[in-house]
């Protein structure tokens, strides 16, 4: 007879501390107000997916598809927004630039057209911005250099203009930068060369110009840089002996520009040089020998210059296929 109050008694207390998690753990007001009107104002494909009107879920239905929440106190905020590849139509969501706790936004292969807004650099605590593979316009706002936690920015294959902004160089944990596939101009920030931690740098197929002896002029430069991508975009000079001081470089890829002069043999001697890229540009000479000796060397593509006959290139004329997800780390 005494079990059956005690076992009342327990279910009883455990509901009633139960109910403070559930009245307080409550999703942000600001948050849910920000993807509603995502979900009100531009009709994604996703939104059959996007349930009742807190997208964090509210006990009887799970949170909304590409919608991840933590727990800050008594309350739960939106930290990741991944809504991609779903065909949506229309201008940037301004409204996400309300999520202030997001880590992570990726809305990638859509059709977003129109500008990134300079509100972008409200998302202080932003890791990952991937918005490739969209039909993007304008400048890429200086703004996003004060995104400080920063570690991967994908902007590629979209319809970027202008410069890139230096400002980009504010952001000391960045690692990843993809600009390739857009109609940027002017000159590579050479500032870009004092993040140190930055990796990847990819702005092929743009309307670029300079030298690659402006970019590395400041001393110390890009010295964590592995893969660097300058490919057909209007280079002009020679491949300057400095740059050998980018000891982790492993990529080198500056096919189709408008490079001249010989091959400094010091490029041979870095160390984990393991794809070079030299081709269908205006390069005279001889390849020096070091490179035939390089022990990690596996692919030169010279065809397109002026060397001297009898110069040929290490490895098969075949294209380097590198995945996305070989960077996403």
């Amino acid at each position: 007879m005494t079990l059956i109050p005690f076992t009342l008694f327990s279910l009883i207390l455990i509901s009633t501390l139960s109910i403070p998690n559930l009245v307080h753990c409550k999703t942000l007001k600001r948050d849910v107000k920000a993807l509603n009107e995502i979900k009100a104002s531009l009709g994604w494909r996703v939104v059959y997916a996007w349930v009742g009107d807190d997208p964090c879920g509210d006990g009887d239905l799970p949170p909304w598809s590409g919608v991840t929440c933590s727990t800050m106190g008594d309350y739960r905020v939106v930290t990741e927004l991944e809504v991609y590849a779903v065909s949506i139509v229309g201008p940037f969501p301004t409204a996400v630039t309300s999520l202030l706790d997001l880590t992570r936004l990726d809305l990638h292969n859509n059709k977003l057209t129109g500008p990134i807004p300079p509100q972008i650099g409200r998302l202080k605590h932003l890791k990952i911005l991937n918005l490739r593979w969209n039909k993007l316009q304008d400048a890429i706002p200086p703004e996003i250099g004060e995104l400080k936690s920063l570690t991967h920015l994908h902007l590629s294959f979209n319809n970027f203009k202008g410069e890139i902004p230096r400002e980009l160089a504010n952001l000391p944990d960045l690692r990843y930068l993809y600009l390739h596939e857009n109609r940027l101009t002017g000159r590579i920030p050479p500032e870009l060369g004092t993040i140190q931690n930055l990796r990847h740098l990819d702005v092929g197929n743009n309307h670029l110009v300079g030298t690659i002896r402006e970019l590395i002029r400041i001393d110390g430069c890009f010295p964590a840089l592995r893969n660097l991508y300058l490919n057909n975009n209007y280079f002009t000079g020679g491949i300057p002996a400095q740059l050998a001081n980018l000891s982790s470089l492993e990529i080198l890829y500056m096919s189709y520009n408008k490079m001249s002069g010989v091959i400094p043999s010091g490029v041979a001697h870095i160390p984990k040089l393991t794809y070079l890229y030299l081709d269908h540009n205006q390069f005279s000479g001889r390849i020096p020998d070091p490179f035939y000796k390089h022990p990690f060397l596996k692919e030169m593509y010279i065809e397109g210059n002026a060397f001297r006959t009898g110069v040929k290139p290490i490895g098969f004329h075949k294209m380097l296929e590198v995945s996305d997800s070989d960077f996403l780390v």
